[in-house]
């Protein structure tokens, strides 16, 4: 009698703590979920709708004020890439991003690693060299301007010492993407610096000693030692500015407005001429997606095959 009345206690007691895990599951749920709905509502304000809605767009004609009017399916992405004016922009940015990736990372590796002396006074050299991080796009582009003058700039002046004629750093269409991607490389070179010496400096000195004490040269030491240990940051970089090299705007729309020739015409900046100057948002969608998809296949890519060489300890 006691065993039967003892086991309907047990199972309420079983039951009411499984409730009780129940409840304070759910609730722990939603004060996590509580925490995460500020940052949720931002990305979905900001990121997702923007993204449906482009995707929306781009199968479908829009009048001037961005209303549908006729869908038309893949008609946007198959005439995109019947249009010259397009395959141009794809060029000039696959062009784009091979001129400024591998400059900006060379560039600030040089400069982390001249700054990562342990000299009197490096302190000041760290600074001019991080400097173009506070300087915005347009007034870097106004510096560049003057530079690039086709008359009194002072690059033409240093091709006349050398017996030059005058350069149209910004005029001329074999000139105009390179001079645009000199530019950038300055104005990225401070943010790419500041990381690379971050990993320079986290580098344990202890293997600096050791290949000391065998011999091995300053040259020997940077190849086995440095770009090794390094590898974990130059991944993030060469990741980082291959995405801000294909989102590049500012500077093309201060320089050159994606001319001479559209040889500067960027995909950024021709999704931005088609849908805020033609008004062709269906068009200007379209792009955006094949932008989106092109960023996306390339990260996805880099961390497929790159992340391998990657030494993380």
């Amino acid at each position: 009698m006691e065993s039967q009345e003892i086991a309907p206690l047990y199972f309420e007691q079983v039951e009411n703590f499984q409730r009780y895990k129940k409840i304070k599951r759910i609730k722990n749920s939603l004060i996590g979920f509580s925490f995460l709905l500020p940052s949720i509502l931002l990305f979905g304000i900001f990121i997702f709708y923007p993204l449906i809605k482009t995707i929306y767009l781009s199968f479908y004609l829009t009048n001037p004020a961005g209303e549908t009017t006729l869908f038309v399916g893949i008609e946007n992405y198959t005439r995109l890439f019947q249009s010259p004016l397009f395959l141009q922009s794809l060029k000039s940015t696959g062009l784009f991003v091979l001129y400024t990736v591998p400059g900006t990372i060379l560039f600030g590796f040089i400069l982390a690693i001249l700054a990562n002396e342990k000299l009197k006074g490096i302190g000041i050299f760290r600074t001019l060299f991080s400097s173009t991080m506070g300087i915005s796009v347009a007034a870097s582009s106004v510096f560049w301007i003057f530079l690039f003058n086709p008359t009194n700039g002072y690059l033409n002046k240093i091709v006349h010492l050398f017996g030059g004629t005058d350069i149209g750093w910004l005029t001329d269409p074999k000139w105009a993407l390179i001079s645009v991607a000199v530019s950038t490389i300055w104005m990225n070179s401070g943010f790419t610096f500041l990381i690379i010496l971050g990993g320079l400096q986290s580098i344990d000195t202890q293997l600096y000693e050791s290949a000391n004490v065998e011999g091995a040269g300053y040259f020997y030491q940077l190849r086995r030692i440095t770009v090794p240990m390094l590898s974990p940051t130059l991944f993030f970089i060469f990741t980082v500015s291959i995405i801000n090299a294909f989102q590049t705007f500012g500077q093309i729309d201060m320089l050159t407005k994606g001319g001479p020739s559209n040889e500067t015409n960027l995909l950024v900046y021709s999704i931005y001429r088609e849908a805020f100057v033609n008004y062709q948002y269906g068009s200007g969608s379209a792009q955006a997606v094949i932008l989106f998809i092109l960023i996306l296949v390339i990260t996805a890519c880099q961390f497929k095959f790159n992340e391998r060489k990657v030494h993380y300890q």
